[in-house]
């Protein structure tokens, strides 16, 4: 499964092109998306007004929405945050963190536009499309 990062989705919300938007276009499976709950909600946060965020969330709901945290993932990311900091990183925000360790442990892909995951990948093994 590939999961689909906000910072992709919001790009494609505002027609950006760019590597990540058109990886996404060129997925045809709808059944090998998978967005994350958390990733949901960034992305109708920007939504303009409710009649925008309910076609969005009606759009988005056509592939797989799943849980991203619990009790071990918490303790795993926690833990992958320390791993980075001991290597003089420090990811800015809280769900990179989580979103990068959900993939890493559940075996997903990530396709994302944000440079907070590139550590990961260098560090801890994070699969990027």
């Amino acid at each position: 499964m590939i999961l689909v990062d906000s910072s992709v989705w919001i790009d494609n919300l505002r027609g950006i092109d760019n590597a990540g938007v058109r990886k996404l276009r060129a997925l045809d499976d709808d059944e090998q998306v998978l967005i994350g709950d958390l990733i949901l909600l960034e992305v109708l946060q920007g939504a303009r007004d409710e009649p925008h965020a309910a076609r969005i969330e009606r759009n988005l709901r056509r592939f797989q929405i799943a849980p991203m945290l619990d009790a071990d993932l918490a303790v795993r990311a926690a833990g992958n945050y320390r791993a980075l900091r001991e290597r003089g990183v420090t990811v800015r925000k809280t769900i990179d963190m989580i979103i990068g360790t959900f993939c890493m442990e559940r075996g997903h892909v990530l396709l994302h536009n944000d440079r907070d995951f590139a550590p990961m990948v260098t560090h801890l093994g994070l699969q990027v499309a």
